[in-house]
């Protein structure tokens, strides 16, 4: 076995030494391995992804240690947010994704298809909460003309020409590329000469064919979704990367998966993050029309080895690992911060997407909650662009504290806090 070389003094060298030698010599060799810089293939990945069960708790002990130890020497000890709007213009959809509860028909009583300037009101009222960036996604809506989305960008900049766009996910482009006859990169580049300024990387799931023909019947297939975000990249477009796990998938899908944008990110370097997304089970229709064949949700061992295993396999790819609150709640999102995550994404003040799939998590973290949250783990509260570019560091001060957009009925994210009194001040 090789021994570590060269991993910096951020994180003792022996301290790490000892609990990756409490693993199996298989994982070991890989965490050693990655630690030198070597990078997990595809059945490393997954020999890390399997470590699951309770007989594996050392070897996951050290795949976290790991983790947070890569984390601690590219991050530091930041942890960084942005204060952001989600704008979900429509929920109208006929996709007929089976896993998607939050879709409706245009005759569904609670059909919704915003205006422009309904869209722009709520843009405005973000950026006078101090939002830097409105996050804009909506349903694939049957009457929805193939210029909305441009119209929609220059809807907003007009009024806020400074507020960062961040919009419309792959299988968005499919569909606005479609209905205007243009193929993915001019119809991306006609966006961004608009104002659109990055792209999430949603509608991802598992970027494997089985796996999506049960997800989505493929109607965006692993080649068009990876076709359109390499059209983004090609023009200067930066996107997201997500991967939705604990359905009808595996350790296997996983690895592929991330191995998958590792090799995007090679060719383009226009990822900014990865952002694992929990299936939230309760209410999709994928898992209600087959109880017996889906799974609810992943595991906690399963959420947190894919933080850890994401942060290991992605060392020097993409060095943003971001945890999603509102699949997991903020108080199971500040533990990922020890599994390799150093970021929490955004304060959302609304979210439709995962409340319709069953999330109980809310709709909003203010700025001040989240450095809360974030202080309570020891860790220093960065406020960032959607770019990763660090605006203001909470270290001796706080944000100023805002009542939630939408009222939370009596509801406090934060009440785990209140059995630690000292963090709380």
């Amino acid at each position: 076995m090789n021994s570590l070389k060269n991993i910096g003094d951020c994180f003792p060298n022996k301290e790490l030494e000892k609990v990756i030698g409490n693993a199996t010599k298989e994982v070991s060799y890989i965490l050693h391995g990655a630690l030198e810089g070597k990078e997990v293939s595809v059945s490393g990945g997954t020999t890390l992804f399997e470590q699951r069960n309770i007989q594996a708790q050392a070897n996951r002990e050290a795949i976290y240690a790991t983790a947070d130890f890569m984390r601690a020497r590219v991050n530091g000890e930041k942890v960084s947010f942005v204060v952001n709007r989600n704008i979900n213009f429509t929920n109208v959809c006929y996709m007929g994704c089976r896993f998607c509860g939050f879709a409706k028909r245009k005759e569904d009583e609670n059909a919704e298809w915003l205006s422009l300037e309904e869209v722009t009101a709520r843009a405005q009222e973000a950026w006078d909460r101090g939002a830097t960036e409105v996050c804009i996604q909506g349903g694939l809506h049957p009457s929805m003309p193939g210029t909305y989305y441009r119209d929609l960008i220059l809807a907003i900049k007009t009024e806020l020409p400074k507020i960062h766009i961040h919009a419309f996910s792959p299988f968005e482009i499919w569909y606005g590329s479609r209905k205007t006859k243009m193929n993915y990169r001019d119809f991306i580049a006609d966006l961004k000469e608009c104002g659109l300024d990055s792209m999430p990387g949603t509608a991802a799931e598992i970027l494997d064919t089985e796996v999506r023909k049960k997800l989505t019947q493929n109607k965006l297939s692993t080649e068009e979704w990876t076709t359109i975000i390499r059209s983004a990249h090609s023009v200067g477009m930066p996107t997201t990367a997500t991967i939705m796990y604990g359905h009808v998938d595996g350790p296997a899908h996983w690895s592929n998966h991330i191995a998958l944008l590792r090799e995007i990110q090679r060719e383009t370097g226009g990822f900014t993050e990865l952002v694992p997304l929990s299936f939230v089970h309760s209410d999709s229709p994928l898992y209600k029309n087959n109880p017996s064949q889906v799974r609810p949700g992943p595991t906690t061992e399963e959420v947190d080895l894919m933080h850890a295993v994401s942060r290991i396999m992605l060392n020097g790819f993409i060095n943003n690992i971001q945890v999603s609150w509102t699949k997991l709640g903020i108080e199971r999102a500040i533990q990922m911060l020890t599994r390799g995550v150093n970021d929490l994404g955004g304060t959302l003040m609304n979210e439709s997407i995962s409340r319709s799939a069953g999330s109980k998590h809310g709709q909003e973290i203010t700025a001040f909650e989240l450095c809360k949250a974030i202080k309570s783990m020891s860790r220093v509260p960065a406020r960032r662009n959607t770019n990763y570019e660090i605006l203001e560091i909470f270290q001796n001060h706080d944000p100023e504290r805002l009542s939630p957009l939408v009222s939370r009925k009596g509801k406090n994210p934060l009440s785990f806090l209140d059995m630690f009194p000292e963090v709380v001040k």
